[in-house]
């Protein structure tokens, strides 16, 4: 038998469990857990929080320390399901014999098998532990690493406090999310999972003062500081920036898409005109896509007054295009307020934006004047996890859009 037709047999049998009251006795002891999926073999560990109470349950996924909240939960003969609505996921695990065992699925991608159990703290590392902290960059044009985008590096960031790292790789596209872990013999073992973008990642100082990189257990990459890649003429991650483009930028941007309650909307509607507008292609099956929404809200919230509008083209999967339900849970997650489109799947994007050019990235976005015109773009998005690189990504943009609103109709 296959191995996901094992995952979705556990699954089946666990949600077909008796449904009696737990007692408390039965419950699985609420608080941190040491948890992990099973990616192509490998296993990525992260850290869960769980809450049970009688037939009520909640939990939360970590995103550094950004919590990501289940939606619905519950806890039934020793079974645990969790709901996370705005990543269409769903965690269902058995409690037996003190350790949670099941499966995390997102609607219409590959299920992972689980297990977790109750935290407990690792013991104390006194040895000398090097230090990594910085700036660094991970050379990836090279013929035995395939990038699909054509990139020539990416960023990594670290910051280090003993033996504990959070770090992140950014790619044009967007980053990995908090890589958190700590130095385990001879080397740095960082993992993440929030509800998507599963990584592992093992980091080992080299003696030239590079880093060797182990990505899920087989990807191999070579870390350089900033400051030794330009020593040797190394070429630069892509700016983001200039990642993507129309081809004719004296002609307006044209769009055209349904709301969630089918009515269609284009950009010749009046509550556009004479507005600056932020055009954001998107999914809400995109984990850049989640770390960016908090972001154009606030600036919604901040500009609207002045002339701002959003508009969010969400490209769905072909369940989610029937009936949006994890596109919905995106915009209650967030707070959303400003207009958001039903444009179609994301195979479709360059067709339904024909004007623009090298659009590739999820997400990205499009600033367009009160003239209608397209003034600058930006691909992809760097979250929180990236540290300064994110507060000077939002100052970037923020200065965009009041310069664009200075400007007269």
């Amino acid at each position: 038998m296959k191995y996901s037709t094992l995952l979705w047999a556990l699954v089946a049998l666990l949600l077909v469990a008796p449904n009696r009251t737990a007692h408390a006795a039965d419950l699985p002891p609420s608080g941190l857990w040491d948890a992990g999926i099973v990616v192509s073999g490998v296993l990525i560990p992260f850290r869960l929080e769980l809450t049970v109470a009688g037939d009520h349950a909640s939990g939360a996924f970590f995103n550094g320390d950004e919590r990501v909240p289940s939606t619905t939960g519950s806890y039934r003969a020793s079974s645990l399901a969790l709901q996370f609505a705005q990543y269409a996921g769903s965690l269902q695990a058995q409690w037996v014999n003190g350790s949670l065992t099941g499966a995390y699925a997102r609607t219409g991608r590959t299920g992972y098998a689980f297990q977790a159990k109750p935290h407990s703290a690792p013991p104390p590392i006194i040895r000398k532990i090097p230090s990594i902290a910085g700036q660094w960059e991970i050379a990836v044009k090279d013929p035995k690493i395939k990038d699909p985008k054509g990139e020539a590096a990416w960023h990594f960031f670290v910051r280090q406090s003993g033996a504990e790292v959070t770090a992140s790789i950014l790619r044009v596209d967007g980053d990995t999310g908090a890589l958190s872990g700590s130095y385990q013999d001879g080397k740095f073992v960082l993992s993440h999972f929030s509800g998507a973008r599963p990584l592992l990642l093992e980091v080992t100082p080299s003696a030239d003062g590079s880093l060797s990189l182990v990505q899920n257990g087989k990807t191999q990459y070579r870390a350089l500081r900033s400051s030794q890649a330009r020593g040797k003429k190394l070429p630069q991650p892509a700016d983001p920036s200039r990642w993507t483009s129309v081809k004719d930028p004296t002609q307006p941007l044209r769009f055209s898409a349904p709301d969630l309650s089918g009515k269609v909307v284009t950009e010749s509607d009046p509550r556009f005109k004479g507005k600056v507008v932020l055009v954001n292609v998107m999914g809400s099956w995109c984990p850049n896509c989640h770390d960016e929404a908090p972001f154009l809200q606030e600036l919604y919230g901040a500009y609207r007054g002045r002339g701002l509008e959003i508009v969010a083209l969400s490209f769905e999967d072909s369940e989610q295009i029937k009936d949006p339900v994890r596109l919905r849970a995106f915009i209650a997650a967030y707070g959303i307020e400003y207009t958001v489109l039903l444009a179609g799947e994301p195979s479709e994007v360059s067709a339904k934006l024909p004007q623009a050019l090298n659009l590739s990235t999820w997400p990205a976005t499009f600033f367009v004047a009160r003239s209608g015109l397209v003034r600058s773009t930006h691909a992809g998005f760097a979250s929180k996890a990236t540290g300064a690189a994110h507060e000077q990504l939002k100052a970037e943009l923020r200065a965009t859009v009041e310069k664009l609103l200075a400007e007269k109709p």
